[in-house]
Protein backbone atom coordinates (compact mmCIF):
# COMPACT_ATOMS: atom_id res chain seq x y z
CA UNK A 1 0.00 0.00 0.00
CA UNK A 2 2.67 2.52 1.02
CA UNK A 3 4.76 1.58 -2.03
CA UNK A 4 1.79 2.22 -4.33
CA UNK A 5 1.17 5.65 -2.81
CA UNK A 6 4.90 6.44 -3.11
CA UNK A 7 4.91 5.35 -6.78
CA UNK A 8 1.84 7.47 -7.47
CA UNK A 9 3.48 10.51 -5.88
CA UNK A 10 6.66 9.91 -7.91
CA UNK A 11 4.78 9.54 -11.20
CA UNK A 12 2.74 12.69 -10.51
CA UNK A 13 5.95 14.62 -9.76
CA UNK A 14 7.65 13.24 -12.88
CA UNK A 15 4.78 14.63 -14.98
CA UNK A 16 5.29 18.09 -13.50
CA UNK A 17 1.98 18.07 -11.65
CA UNK A 18 1.33 19.31 -8.14
CA UNK A 19 0.31 17.08 -5.24
CA UNK A 20 -2.16 19.19 -3.30
CA UNK A 21 -2.87 16.70 -0.51
CA UNK A 22 -2.71 13.13 0.66
CA UNK A 23 -5.69 12.30 2.83
CA UNK A 24 -5.11 9.38 5.16
CA UNK A 25 -8.64 8.19 5.91
CA UNK A 26 -7.46 5.10 7.79
CA UNK A 27 -5.07 7.17 9.91
CA UNK A 28 -7.86 9.58 10.80
CA UNK A 29 -10.11 6.66 11.70
CA UNK A 30 -7.40 5.20 13.94
CA UNK A 31 -7.02 8.58 15.62
CA UNK A 32 -10.72 8.45 16.46
CA UNK A 33 -10.42 4.93 17.85
CA UNK A 34 -12.00 3.32 14.77
CA UNK A 35 -10.68 0.81 12.29
CA UNK A 36 -10.68 1.24 8.54
CA UNK A 37 -8.76 -0.69 5.90
CA UNK A 38 -5.68 1.19 4.71
CA UNK A 39 -7.24 3.99 2.63
CA UNK A 40 -5.58 7.09 1.20
CA UNK A 41 -6.67 9.67 -1.37
CA UNK A 42 -4.03 11.51 -3.38
CA UNK A 43 -5.22 14.84 -4.77
CA UNK A 44 -3.15 16.25 -7.61
CA UNK A 45 -3.31 18.23 -10.79
CA UNK A 46 -2.07 21.00 -12.98
CA UNK A 47 -3.55 24.49 -13.08
CA UNK A 48 -2.70 24.59 -16.79
CA UNK A 49 -4.93 21.56 -17.40
CA UNK A 50 -7.68 22.12 -14.86
CA UNK A 51 -8.27 25.86 -15.05
CA UNK A 52 -9.72 25.86 -18.59
CA UNK A 53 -12.05 23.03 -17.58
CA UNK A 54 -13.31 25.00 -14.58
CA UNK A 55 -13.62 28.17 -16.68
CA UNK A 56 -15.93 26.32 -19.06
CA UNK A 57 -17.76 24.32 -16.38
CA UNK A 58 -17.47 25.91 -12.92
CA UNK A 59 -19.05 22.91 -11.18
CA UNK A 60 -16.12 20.78 -12.37
CA UNK A 61 -14.29 22.26 -9.39
CA UNK A 62 -16.21 19.71 -7.32
CA UNK A 63 -14.11 16.98 -8.99
CA UNK A 64 -10.89 18.89 -9.59
CA UNK A 65 -8.10 18.60 -8.83
CA UNK A 66 -8.05 14.94 -9.81
CA UNK A 67 -8.17 12.33 -7.08
CA UNK A 68 -6.90 8.77 -6.86
CA UNK A 69 -8.00 6.42 -4.11
CA UNK A 70 -5.39 3.87 -3.03
CA UNK A 71 -6.92 1.23 -0.78
CA UNK A 72 -6.29 -2.18 0.67
CA UNK A 73 -8.66 -4.94 -0.38
CA UNK A 74 -7.49 -7.95 1.56
CA UNK A 75 -3.97 -8.68 0.37
CA UNK A 76 -4.38 -6.52 -2.75
CA UNK A 77 -3.80 -2.81 -3.12
CA UNK A 78 -6.28 -1.19 -5.46
CA UNK A 79 -6.14 2.11 -7.33
CA UNK A 80 -9.48 3.75 -8.15
CA UNK A 81 -10.57 7.04 -9.67
CA UNK A 82 -13.40 8.60 -11.62
CA UNK A 83 -12.83 7.96 -15.31
CA UNK A 84 -12.18 11.05 -17.44
CA UNK A 85 -15.06 10.13 -19.76
CA UNK A 86 -17.40 10.16 -16.76
CA UNK A 87 -16.18 13.61 -15.73
CA UNK A 88 -16.45 14.86 -19.31
CA UNK A 89 -20.03 13.62 -19.55
CA UNK A 90 -20.93 14.95 -16.10
CA UNK A 91 -19.84 18.47 -17.06
CA UNK A 92 -20.64 18.29 -20.81
CA UNK A 93 -17.05 19.05 -21.73
CA UNK A 94 -15.89 19.52 -25.29
CA UNK A 95 -13.47 16.94 -26.69
CA UNK A 96 -10.60 19.46 -26.33
CA UNK A 97 -11.38 20.01 -22.64
CA UNK A 98 -11.91 16.29 -22.07
CA UNK A 99 -8.36 15.57 -23.18
CA UNK A 100 -7.12 17.76 -20.32
CA UNK A 101 -8.43 15.13 -17.89
CA UNK A 102 -7.36 12.04 -19.83
CA UNK A 103 -3.79 12.11 -18.52
CA UNK A 104 -4.93 10.30 -15.39
CA UNK A 105 -5.32 7.03 -17.32
CA UNK A 106 -1.67 6.58 -18.40
CA UNK A 107 -0.54 7.94 -15.04
CA UNK A 108 -2.42 5.30 -13.06
CA UNK A 109 -1.50 2.65 -15.66
CA UNK A 110 2.16 3.42 -14.95
CA UNK A 111 1.63 3.08 -11.20
CA UNK A 112 -0.19 -0.22 -11.58
CA UNK A 113 2.36 -1.58 -14.10
CA UNK A 114 5.18 -0.97 -11.63
CA UNK A 115 3.18 -2.95 -9.07
CA UNK A 116 2.71 -5.98 -11.37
Amino acid sequence: MADTVDRLLAVVASKGMTVFAVIDHSGAAAGAGLTLRDTKVVIFGSPQAGTPVMQAAPLAALDLPLKVLVWADGIQTKVSYTAPRVLAARYDLSPELSTRLAGIDPLTDAVVAENA
